[in-house]
């Protein structure tokens, strides 16, 4: 079994930052009706959306986890 810790702001970062545009973000996080919105304001408004989501972001103003500052991964799998 491998058990991986990263820092939740960091993988949020990472992960706005590379898939905000398609709302990847938003579906990994579980935010599946905001990713559909998202994604469907993101056509419209050329990546504002997007761009917002970035900066809360790299400001860590997410608590979309649970109040831990680190996630893990067991086995690539996200692990409450």
């Amino acid at each position: 079994m491998v058990e991986k810790t990263i820092n939740k702001h960091l993988f949020v970062w990472v992960f706005s930052f590379l898939f905000g545009a398609i709302a990847i973000d938003r579906f990994v996080r579980g935010q599946i009706g905001l990713g559909i919105l998202k994604l469907i304001i993101n056509a419209g408004t050329f990546g504002i959306w997007a761009l917002i989501d970035f900066i809360i972001a790299v400001l860590k103003a997410y608590s979309t986890y649970s109040d831990t500052e680190d996630l893990t991964f067991i086995n690539g799998r996200y692990s409450r």
